[in-house]
């Protein structure tokens, strides 16, 4: 039985494709500005504060964990994306995801109800597994709201986005609200980190953040093309890595990490090659001058 026969006669599977599917656009679109304005770091660190949110909701019994982990990892988001200075940013945020993940294994260690096979749990936690496979229809509906509203935003503040991620400053020198903005893209940071922990997991989280745009930018130099290309790859990657994961049974957030892997050696061999050929194309160039 095939992807499409799986996706046709099952509905957790449409679930599971449909919220990869939107998880990974929004965190390709979210990593164009991170990865530009040097923020990809934030990724790496929030997914560790959502790790330590989500043991804490598990000791203290929650059924849906999103009620803790979003609400934490939002606002550590606006706090190390809002303040942040250069040379203390990335200090913050060490501190930050070092403790989350110490506080999260101890909590997983002494409350039993927190997860009774430590190992495991801890393990699905960090890598992602088959929680994917549990979505239900709420899940889909949370994450179609998000992918809206994150496309929305980038939509309708693209000049400002734009503006704020090459320079923050002659932005608000033009009367752009940067303190504003920088807010909004903390906090869709922190829902889209929060959610797509079901995915990949929370050490993989950052690979959909931070592979898409690496990949467009090897290729495309423009802003808008970098971000279109990001969204496709994102989008093509999360369906073929999904359906790599049902047909070869293996973990769903690192089939996606290694397809991301693949693409941006594809599109580093990529701009290797073309590089070459501007090269030959200006040199043919000024003999053809002489």
């Amino acid at each position: 039985m095939n992807i499409i026969d799986y996706f046709v006669n099952y509905s957790f599977v449409r679930y599971a494709v449909i919220v990869g599917v939107l998880i990974s656009l929004c965190s390709s679109l979210l990593g164009v500005t991170l990865v530009l304005k040097r923020y990809s770091y934030i990724g790496d660190g929030l997914s560790h504060v959502a790790f330590g949110g989500l043991a804490i909701a598990s000791a203290l019994n929650f059924t849906n964990n999103l009620y803790i982990v979003m609400p934490v990892t939002v606002l550590v988001a606006v706090i190390l994306i809002g303040t942040d200075k250069k040379g203390r940013g990335d200090s913050s945020l060490a501190m930050v995801s070092a403790a989350s993940m110490a506080l999260g294994y101890l909590i997983f260690n002494k409350f039993p109800q927190a997860g009774g096979n430590v190992s495991g749990d801890v393990c699905t936690s960090l890598f992602g597994s088959t929680a994917i496979l549990t979505l239900n229809s709420n899940d889909v509906t949370l994450c179609l709201i998000m992918a809206i509203l994150v496309l929305l935003f980038f939509v309708f503040f693209y000049n400002r986005i734009f503006a704020i991620t090459f320079d923050e400053t002659f932005a608000y020198a033009t009367g752009v609200k940067t303190k504003l903005y920088k807010f909004l893209i903390a906090v869709i940071c922190g829902v889209v980190i929060s959610i797509s922990m079901r995915l990949v997991g929370s050490l993989l989280v950052s690979a959909l953040i931070v592979f898409p745009a690496m990949s467009a930018m090897k290729v495309f130099k423009s802003f808008r093309s970098v971000m279109i290309c990001s969204g496709i790859i994102s989008v093509i990657i999360a369906f073929l890595g999904f359906s790599a994961s049902v047909s070869f049974e293996t973990p769903v957030g690192a089939t996606i990490v290694a397809g991301e892997v693949l693409v941006f050696l594809v599109f580093s061999l990529a701009a290797l090659v073309l590089n070459k050929v501007h090269e030959k194309q200006t040199h043919n160039s000024h003999r053809n001058i002489k």
